[in-house]
């Protein structure tokens, strides 16, 4: 991993269309040995979460194409490369998992659901007033709590949402919009032998929650 690593610390410091289309040959190999890593990965997902069978994994890969439509930064392109696997591919609005491969220890896996449409988050509040104990359960089990420390609460409301009680003894999770959890690697872990391995157990960890989640939209 040690060549995508080094080609996105190169790319961060001259990331501009020139440089880029001067060094589309790097970029490609970049490119190819990480799509090799994600089906190799897929292979070895399928394993943990069979409902991922049948599916393209090449649509798991996100391109490095920034959309610079509406923002002010104008930069083209990602210095990461990211996949996604779900039900639906790299679609969002399923549970899933994601991986996310960039330099300077910013590499992280995750699990879980982003932002779901409000029907949707209406069932997995549903299923939490209903079945938070089994939530608990999974948030902290021993072999989850190895690899994440519970969700990501950066989204979520300032208050309980309308229908349920102030003092729902599951107010904490009730008040989130999304329903994600992560774990990073350093760039030494990236380049490790066993890194593959490590993000096919940190998604088996996860594994759980996305069963709830899912459970909970269907």
């Amino acid at each position: 991993m040690e060549y995508l690593l080094s080609f996105l610390r190169t790319l961060g410091r001259h990331n501009d269309r020139e440089w880029f289309e001067k060094n589309k040959s790097k970029y490609l190999k970049a490119r190819e040995l990480f799509d090799t890593f994600v089906f190799e990965l897929y292979d070895d997902l399928v394993e943990v979460d069979e409902s991922l069978a049948g599916l393209n994994p090449r649509k798991f890969v996100f391109r490095i194409y920034r959309d610079v439509r509406f923002s002010k930064d104008k930069r083209p392109y990602k210095t990461n490369f990211a996949a996604a696997f779900s039900r639906v591919g790299k679609g969002l609005g399923s549970p899933g998992y994601y991986l996310h491969i960039e330099p300077g220890n910013k590499s992280f896996v995750a699990g879980g659901l982003y932002r779901p449409a409000a029907d949707d988050l209406a069932r997995v509040r549903q299923e939490i007033d209903y079945n938070g104990q089994v939530l608990r359960k999974i948030l902290t089990d021993k072999n989850f709590k190895k690899w994440y420390d519970g969700f990501w609460d950066g989204d979520q409301l300032k208050t309980i949402p309308r229908g349920y009680p102030k003092d729902h003894p599951e107010a904490g999770l009730l008040r989130l919009r999304s329903f994600i959890t992560s774990h990073e690697f350093t760039d030494a872990a990236v380049n490790e032998k066993k890194f593959r391995k490590s993000v096919v157990n940190a998604f088996a960890a996860a594994r759980p929650l996305d069963g709830f989640l899912n459970e909970a939209l269907s």
